[in-house]
């Protein structure tokens, strides 16, 4: 797998980061901070490994998806007190800590909202 910077890509992923944080340091209820930054987490995601991979955006997205899925089902088995992490703020705010399906929608709508983007900004790029 060859590696390559995209620079257009990591300029959103630290601007999505920046958001998190914001809305991490401020928010402690309520949709944003549940819901909406569900959405925008797999969003920074699939920017980060766009930022350097090269592949076709439905296999990063399907990759990032994966990967929240399989983290949000941990939280089923309790990860965080199995790693003995439960007091862990970092922790717990990197990998969560309680199960919702609502995360899983939320995640879900982020990785179609990415993809459908991709696909228009292909759109453009195949007119030009």
């Amino acid at each position: 797998m060859n590696l390559k910077f995209n620079k257009v890509y990591f300029i959103v992923f630290l601007m999505l980061l920046a958001i998190e944080v914001i809305i991490a340091a401020f928010l402690k209820d309520g949709f944003i901070r549940h819901t909406l930054g569900d959405y925008l987490v797999v969003i920074l995601m699939y920017c980060f490994f766009k930022s350097f991979i090269p592949a076709k955006p439905f296999y990063i997205a399907t990759t990032v998806l994966v990967i929240a899925f399989v983290i949000e089902f941990l939280q089923l088995y309790e990860l965080l007190s199995v790693l003995e992490l439960q007091d862990n703020r970092i922790a717990k705010l990197v990998l969560g800590s309680t199960f919702h399906y609502g995360d899983l929608m939320a995640y879900t709508l982020g990785i179609m909202s990415v993809l459908l983007i991709e696909y228009y900004i292909q759109l453009k790029v195949k007119k030009i």
